[in-house]
């Protein structure tokens, strides 16, 4: 019984994460707050792969799944923006960058609905957590990116997430490399680019998290669930037409 709540667990991780993070945006240690982000997007990460491991996915996971992603890839990434690059537009940088939840918000909606076999395939328009991530990782640049440039960005992801573009999924195909690697490797080679810098003083506290929960990212990569690397094929063997021939004749 207390198998199908171990990716839960994961799910909650990624919901608290998501939360843990705005109390360190309001307190201006970016640092930590998108490390928390990108925690919740590896637990994201894990959470399904883990729960089709036990085989024991559900309907409640998939809902649960949902609500953690609308506040960690939604709200948090959001909020994360409001306060890098919408931070001297005032009220109506809060309003420009509450946008963003709203539209993940709807491609969320959508995607409960999407009959499993579709979702195998492709998904309609970019995940959440995708969009969520790229925006995370776009405002450790706050300073470097022009401020338009990052509208055309964010407003660009939001279009993205309610369009109906295909995009392949990797499931059906047994595809080993879990989702979004690429953008967290590219985020952790630059935390420790930061943490080489200063000499590997102040360390953020959740790094050393980040670490140990991408370790348990890589084992799942070659981790291999209990099916034949080969289907086996069962041959129906028929006796030839010629003993039926035979036999009729004879009666």
């Amino acid at each position: 019984m207390m198998k199908k709540h171990v990716p839960n667990l994961f799910t909650f991780g990624n919901l608290f994460c998501g939360f843990l993070s705005i109390p360190y945006i309001i307190h201006d240690d970016l640092r930590n707050a998108t490390i928390l982000i990108f925690i919740a997007i590896m637990l994201d990460a894990v959470d399904g792969r883990i729960a089709r491991i036990l085989g024991v996915s559900n309907a409640i996971g998939k809902e649960l799944d949902s609500l953690a992603d609308i506040v960690s890839f939604g709200v948090a990434p959001s909020f994360l923006a409001a306060q890098t690059y919408f931070y001297d537009l005032g009220m109506t940088g809060i309003i420009m960058s509450g946008l963003f939840p709203l539209f993940g918000a709807y491609r969320l909606a959508r995607f409960n609905i999407t009959s499993t076999e579709d979702s195998l395939k492709h998904f309609k328009g970019i995940p959440i957590t995708l969009a969520g991530g790229i925006v995370t990782f776009l405002t450790l640049f706050v300073g470097s990116i022009p401020l338009w440039v990052f509208i055309l960005l964010f407003y660009g992801l939001c279009f993205f997430m309610v369009s109906r573009v295909k995009i392949p999924s990797l499931k059906k195909l047994g595809v080993p490399l879990p989702k979004y690697s690429v953008l967290i490797t590219l985020f952790l080679f630059y935390m420790f680019y930061l943490v080489s810098k200063s000499r590997f003083e102040n360390v953020p506290a959740f790094f050393y998290v980040a670490l140990c929960i991408y370790l348990l990212f890589i084992i799942l990569r070659y981790f291999k669930e209990k099916e034949p690397k080969f289907a086996i094929r069962r041959r129906n063997f028929r006796l030839p037409k010629r003993l039926f021939k035979k036999k009729n004749k004879k009666h």
